[in-house]
């Protein structure tokens, strides 16, 4: 049983009850802080430090590819399109405005993506007249041969550029995020799984076990991949995304984040080392998974897509393998909406999180 004094403070009723303490529950609680300073919001999350995605990607402050933003408007139509990227843009803006370069190691190198046929090239100067409202840019993406020697790229017939691509420390940005909420009186609960939530009448009864629940007034799940207990009724297909990075490679020309293939492999540098992600197009149907495992078939298959296209013809190391869960569904648009009378939910960021989820938080505050 536990005390008057654990009852009567850590496990008393909150206003709002985030579950999740990734980039979308942490910018959540910074915006209900913002609007609502006197509401008291409590954040419980099942891991030691926040997972899923957030700790685990890429580490791209991502703004899309070309022929991705060209897929999503074949697929959901230019209104949505633009406003995702929209959402992205304005994302990476609100990290910057909160988050000094140095702080959370953010280099705007521009993004890159490689192309082996000159098909989206067509649609370059009809994408960029539709983005330019956005960016303010006549020129969002660009072509630029050049770099592809600069970069010492190999298997790539077309580079195209976009400026407002940048790469960042994932870990860093979570910890000033964390920083912020404490700032802001935000209380957490780690290593505190959620077992069942019961709505009554005048509030919600959060349940942590069998004998121990905490009440709410309102429940915001940001759960990402991991929402399908509570959420099961939306369309939630869990991703992995399998990483690897290489020991320091000397004389490393690369510069920036790229994308190839629809954004289903990125790479960027990290210093002198090369972060290599994706190819889950080769196996979808293993990588629709919630557990963290690396698979010996995807990483031999990055590996030999990094000796072909990335360091041509040089002998790499490599230091470290590891994957993150992501959340997909037949539509890139992320599912924020109200669930119940009491419940909420942010979900669903298809591997956009670090961009969309500072404005996602926003979004919630509107509802609530």
């Amino acid at each position: 049983m536990n005390s008057i004094w654990e009852l009567e403070t850590f496990y008393r009723k909150r206003d709002i009850v985030i579950i999740g303490s990734g980039f979308s529950g942490l910018w959540t609680a910074v915006s209900v802080k913002e609007k609502y300073p006197e509401k008291s919001v409590l954040i419980i999350e099942r891991n030691t430090i926040p997972l899923g995605a957030s700790t685990r990607n890429a580490g791209f402050a991502c703004f899309g590819s070309l022929t991705e933003v060209i897929a999503d408007s074949q697929k959901m139509g230019w209104e949505k399109t633009l406003e995702l990227v929209k959402m992205r843009f304005d994302g990476l803006q609100k990290i910057r405005r909160y988050f000094k370069n140095d702080e959370i190691d953010f280099e705007l190198n521009g993004g890159f993506e490689i192309l082996n046929c000159n098909e989206p090239l067509q649609q370059l100067d009809t994408v960029n007249a539709k983005l330019k409202g956005i960016t303010g840019l006549d020129t969002t993406y660009f072509l630029n041969q050049k770099k592809i020697k600069e970069f010492g790229l190999g298997k790539s017939e077309f580079l195209i550029e976009n400026p407002c691509e940048g790469s960042l420390h994932s870990g860093k940005l979570l910890l000033k995020l964390l920083e912020k909420c404490y700032e802001l009186k935000v209380e957490f609960l780690f290593g505190t799984e959620v077992k069942d939530i019961d709505e009554k009448m005048n509030e919600a009864e959060v349940h942590l076990s069998e004998t121990l629940s905490l009440k709410a007034d309102q429940i915001i799940y940001c759960t990402n991949a991991f929402s399908s207990k509570f959420l099961e009724k939306e369309e939630i297909i869990p991703a992995r995304g399998q990483i690897l990075l290489t020991e320091p490679v000397e004389g490393l020309k690369l510069k920036g984040t790229f994308h190839y293939d629809e954004g289903f492999y990125y790479f960027r540098n990290l210093g002198d080392r090369v972060l290599l992600g994706g190819g889950r197009n080769q196996d979808f149907k293993t990588e629709e998974t919630t557990d963290f495992e690396t698979t010996e078939f995807l990483q031999d298959h990055l590996e030999s897509f990094l000796k072909k296209v990335i360091l041509p013809h040089q002998e790499i190391k490599i230091s470290l393998r590891w994957s993150g869960i992501m959340a997909m569904g037949s539509e890139k648009t992320p599912i924020v909406k109200q669930l119940a009378e009491r419940q909420f939910c942010a979900v669903r960021l298809s591997g956009m999180g670090v961009a969309l989820a500072p404005k996602i938080g926003e979004m919630v505050v509107e509802m609530i």
